[in-house]
């Protein structure tokens, strides 16, 4: 299973709209997505503080940064499986 991890914070109105496009698109029994809180670790909140939120492939490390909507994701996820 394909591990993805969604970057935002808690308050953050947009990274519920990309949670809504995330769980509407995702096939949930290939992928498994964890909501990471970047205001619980400091080097995330210095990286993505400005960027939420954004979609990261655990294996590759590669970034899905916002806005994207269901297109771009499909997209997104037909490249980590190339």
């Amino acid at each position: 299973m394909r591990e993805l991890e969604l970057m935002g914070t808690l308050g953050c109105h947009l990274c519920e709209v990309a949670e809504a496009v995330v769980t509407s698109v995702v096939n949930m029994d290939m992928y498994a997505i964890y909501q990471v809180d970047i205001a619980e670790d400091d080097d995330l909140m210095e990286k993505y503080a400005l960027t939420i939120p954004v979609l990261v492939d655990l294996q590759t490390g590669k970034e899905l940064m916002w806005p994207f909507d269901g297109c771009q994701l499909a997209a997104f996820l037909n490249e980590l499986s190339v």
